[in-house]
């Protein structure tokens, strides 16, 4: 198994440019470390170096696990069967970049395996030397830690040590939602698997914790609140996309002072009126702490982007969480026999975009 994949990944390598050769041997050889330091589940719980906290975790993770499987009446795969213990918090560091006159993130292409929004390095030392290289271009950098990924089916994906730092719920939503792209994903659209994910992941975390009322109410402000400024700061996004290409600046220079200025009079004020309703001190809102410019906006609207259109689309759609899962793979199995110019994204949503569409049966 792992030497078909390290095959896979040597011929990746004789078809990338110059350009990407030193980044994916960085990556491969940073990918290769983590399936080699991973232990059999089994051996680390029977081990006594390793504390019960994170042991629970990795048995929750294994319920969580087949629970999923199960949910779903799929065979289980070996994700998740070994454990690596990471030596920093992150897996990885994202890099977002977007050019400076739009809020759209750059794609990074490679043969097989597609197009994507950022590229990850396993040493920060990379993201950062990379994120320079880019500014000195004049394109605008967002650079994040990893808790979690999925390498899509290249590698078995391991239990890492970085799951381990979120709560019970947060820990169900992670694993849901990175065990989806294991029965779902279409290649090249990034930003719907994300959303898609993100949907499944949170709607199968709460049908997981229902009876736990104490629980089930703490997510339920936290959902909310996370809806809402999800929903204003993808509007604002898309407004300051449409100003900003409308400006038709020449230079980073003339961009950021524009972009720096919106985010300070009309997104900030935003955030901070958003938690201000739901009783959340300035201090404590996220959102209002993190760094806003063209790529971070664009990078949250890669994860948030279609959550709108997918709320209108579930709600045309009658029936259980499994019914809409059925329908989109459904439509995607439509879409690959009947038309290849458009993305699934504007198959899905232009075909359930009518406001008086009756909804939708499987019955």
């Amino acid at each position: 198994m792992v030497t078909l994949k390290l095959f896979l990944f040597s011929s990746l390598l004789f078809l990338s440019s110059c350009a990407k050769f030193g980044y994916l041997v960085e990556q491969g050889t940073g990918q290769v470390k983590l399936l080699a330091t991973a232990k059999e589940n089994e051996s680390i719980l029977n081990d006594v170096r390793y504390s019960k906290k994170d042991k629970d975790k990795i048995k929750k993770i294994q319920v969580y696990k087949k629970y999923f499987y199960k949910y779903w009446n799929k065979k289980e795969t070996s994700i998740y069967n070994k454990t690596t213990i990471l030596h920093d918090a992150a897996v990885t560091y994202l890099v977002i970049s977007s050019d400076f006159d739009k809020i759209e993130a750059r794609k990074e292409c490679f043969p097989i395996m597609g197009c994507f929004p950022y590229l990850g390095f396993f040493k920060k030392s990379s993201a950062d030397s990379f994120a320079a290289d880019l500014n000195r271009k004049g394109i605008v950098t967002y650079t994040r830690p990893v808790y979690a990924y999925s390498t899509l089916g290249y590698f078995t994906d391991t239990i890492l040590s970085s799951f381990f730092y979120f709560d019970d719920f947060e820990l169900a939503e992670l694993i849901f939602h990175e065990l989806f792209h294991t029965i779902f994903f279409i290649k090249d659209e990034v930003e719907l698997n994300e959303n898609l994910a993100n949907y499944f992941g949170k709607e199968m975390a709460l049908e997981y914790f229902k009876d736990d009322l104490r629980l089930k109410e703490r997510v339920k402000e936290e959902s909310q609140l996370n809806k809402e400024m999800a929903k204003n700061l993808v509007q604002l996004a898309r407004k300051l996309d449409k100003d900003l290409r409308a400006q038709n600046f020449k230079t980073i220079e003339e961009a950021n002072p524009f972009v720096e200025k919106f985010v300070k009079e009309v997104i900030k004020p935003k955030l901070k009126s958003t938690c201000k309703s739901f009783q959340i001190a300035d201090d404590k809102c996220y959102y209002l702490k993190r760094e806003w410019n063209q790529a971070s906006l664009a990078a949250f609207m890669t994860y948030e982007n279609k959550v709108d259109e997918l709320l209108v689309l579930r709600n045309r759609i009658s029936g259980d969480l499994k019914d809409f899962f059925h329908y989109i793979e459904k439509e995607f199995n439509e879409f690959e026999r009947a038309d290849k110019e458009k993305s699934f994204s504007k198959w899905l949503f232009n075909k359930n975009r009518s406001s008086d569409e009756k909804a939708y049966s499987l019955n």
